[in-house]
């Protein structure tokens, strides 16, 4: 069995870790230096840095805080927010970003991902869709933060990205996400049972059995969480060994 994966999440705004519930009600959750040396050395297996407003202030990642939270951490690092063309990528690759995490700007010019797989490896490529399931039981993407609803289903978008060159997909569920009450299981297994990439749950952790249901019954290759670390409701230690053989306890 593949080793499964704990992710947390620092969604930064103004240089802060901020969270909310269905991506509104942001509220301040700590100094994302300090936050991601610690997730380091509690064990997580990776560290995604999301700068959620970059997109929507048309303005780049922060480059300077990534280069220090890059120093803080001996664990793979993805960065979002704010990146729209090759440069940008070299920029946070040079400042130890290992990976980076496109959505809107990917989504209104789907070259971008190719340009970026060509130039840095499918590896480095990281699919961010915001997803909320409408009154017709469909799941839609949305942009912007959330803020923006497209008419595109999920699962095509996913796919053709893929088709495009990323190599992992990060499925954040806008109906879930900050809600505790477990991740969005049916849109997470259609697509990791269906793309031949890995998939990142996200949205909706509140219990030590949540990750275990989107391992067991969703079959997502990581499970990324913010609040529930942020504030200590559950520590990344005890979730691994909580979680084993699915995880690796070693780290």
């Amino acid at each position: 069995m593949l080793t499964k994966r704990i992710i947390p999440c620092l969604d930064i705004k103004d240089g802060r870790t901020v969270k909310g519930i269905n991506f509104e009600g942001i509220r301040d959750a700590g100094d994302p230096v300090e936050l991601a040396r610690s997730y380091s050395e509690q064990g997580a297996d990776e560290l995604v840095f999301l700068d959620i407003t970059a997109t929507v202030e048309k303005r780049k990642t922060l480059v300077e805080l990534v280069k220090k939270i890059a120093s803080n951490i001996n664990i793979p690092f993805t960065v979002g927010g704010g990146i729209s063309k090759v440069e940008d990528v070299a920029l946070l690759l040079q400042n130890g970003a290992d990976k980076v995490s496109v959505n809107t700007a990917a989504f209104n010019d789907p070259r971008l991902i190719e340009n970026l797989s060509d130039a840095f490896g499918s590896q480095c490529v990281v699919l961010a869709i915001d997803t909320k399931k409408e009154a017709n039981g469909e799941w839609y993407v949305y942009l912007n933060g959330g803020r923006t609803k497209t008419n595109t289903l999920t699962i095509d978008w996913a796919n053709q990205a893929v088709a495009l060159g990323a190599g992992e997909i990060l499925l954040t569920s806008m109906n879930n996400d900050g809600t505790k009450n477990g991740f969005a299981l049916d849109i997470t297994a259609r697509l990791s049972n269906g793309l031949p990439v890995p998939v990142i749950a996200s949205g909706g952790a509140g219990t030590m059995q949540h990750f275990k249901e989107v391992f067991e019954n969703a079959n997502a290759d990581a499970a990324l969480a913010a609040s529930i670390f942020h504030y200590n409701e559950i520590k990344i230690r005890d979730l691994k060994k909580y979680l084993h053989p699915f995880v690796d306890i070693r780290r």
